[in-house]
């Protein structure tokens, strides 16, 4: 019997140890795809919930997203400090990541980015509506630190300020920075990349329909319910895995093999 439950606990911890080493291998590409695809530049950032610890969460240092490495992935508290602070520089607004998973049980990834063609939908009466992306529904709605704090530089650069954005945030995918950029959620860390390239698409698709002028036929929420449903299936070669790969080798090609 203790042989057994020896060999139980080894096959369990190697098993999480395996999920760890995807969670950063998926954070390292996620990055890299976010600045190849335009969303971050060397600001931004994309987070994963610990699969080992679901109170910490795994981040990269400060760095420039296009350049992180395994290496720079480090770990942290809910209270968005560092479990071990060896002095590497961190990002000031990991309160944004903190708050959400404390907040938000199902969630398992983060991206914050300045998304360019998202960040005039946060200073418009202009909604940002669902053409192609079905995650915006219930809604997206918009965070603006004044509410919280009055007269601040823009950054979610402390718990106070989190915990006011994840409220905002709600039970919805995407939530919006007045004058900023947004926060997109998902229950993975490619979940949440693939949302964040596909808000800023949408974003550029509804300027564009914009510029046409008329009503626009928005997606109805039972067919987003729908297209939701499907994405939640994981099949093989479709949805989030399919866009994962292709993403996933032009980023490597412009921005070189991540280091092991």
């Amino acid at each position: 019997m203790a042989k057994k439950a020896k060999r139980a606990a080894a096959s369990r911890k190697s098993g999480a140890s395996a999920e760890y080493r995807a969670v950063i291998d998926d954070l390292v590409i996620g990055n890299r795809i976010l600045y190849d695809q335009g969303v971050v530049d060397g600001y931004g950032h994309v987070s994963g919930r610990d699969p080992r610890n679901p109170e910490r969460f795994l981040m990269s240092r400060a760095r420039a997203p296009g350049l992180v490495e395994p290496s720079d992935i480090m770990e942290f508290g809910m209270d968005g400090e560092p479990i071990r602070d060896d002095g590497r520089p961190i990002y000031s607004e990991r309160f944004i990541h903190s708050e959400i998973y404390l907040a938000r049980p199902d969630v398992n990834g983060v991206v914050h980015s300045h998304s360019p063609t998202v960040v005039p939908f946060t200073v418009t009466n202009v909604p940002l509506k669902p053409i192609r992306a079905a995650f915006f529904y219930p809604e997206v709605p918009l965070f603006d630190t004044r509410d919280t704090a009055g007269w601040t530089n823009l950054l979610i650069s402390d718990r106070k300020l989190g915990k006011a954005l994840a409220e905002k945030l709600g039970k919805n995918s995407v939530v919006l920075l007045r004058g900023h950029g947004n926060a997109v959620v998902g229950a993975s860390v490619r979940m949440a990349v693939y949302r964040a390239v596909y808000t800023e698409a949408n974003a550029k698709l509804l300027l564009q329909a914009k510029m046409l002028g008329g009503p626009i036929n928005y997606l109805a929420p039972e067919e987003a319910a729908i297209m939701e449903a499907s994405q939640m299936t994981h099949r093989p070669g479709h949805g989030t895995d399919r866009i994962w790969e292709l993403l996933k080798s032009e980023a490597i090609a412009r921005t070189g093999r991540p280091k092991r």
